[in-house]
C-alpha cells in the first residue's frame, strides 16, 4: 500500500509541474475553466508529457438581476 501511495504523490507531482511549465498557475482569476483545467492536467499526470493537452470549458451561470 506504501508503493501505491508513493507513485499516485509522484504522479500527482509530475502533473503539477507540467501545469506550472505550462503557466497555468500565472493567471490569478479563479475562473471555472481556468481551475479545471489545472485540475485535469494535474490528474493526467505523465501523459502531459507524451502529447495529453486537457483542456475544460465551462461556464458558470449568472446570478439574476
Amino acid at each position: 500500500m506504501r508503493i501505491l501511495s508513493s507513485l499516485v504523490v509522484i504522479w500527482l507531482v509530475i502533473g503539477a509541474v507540467a501545469a506550472f511549465q505550462r503557466d497555468y498557475f500565472a493567471n490569478t482569476d479563479a475562473e471555472c475553466g481556468d481551475v479545471g483545467t489545472i485540475l485535469i492536467t494535474v490528474a493526467a499526470g505523465p501523459l502531459n508529457y507524451f502529447g495529453a493537452n486537457p483542456k475544460v470549458d465551462c461556464e458558470t451561470p449568472e446570478p439574476s438581476s
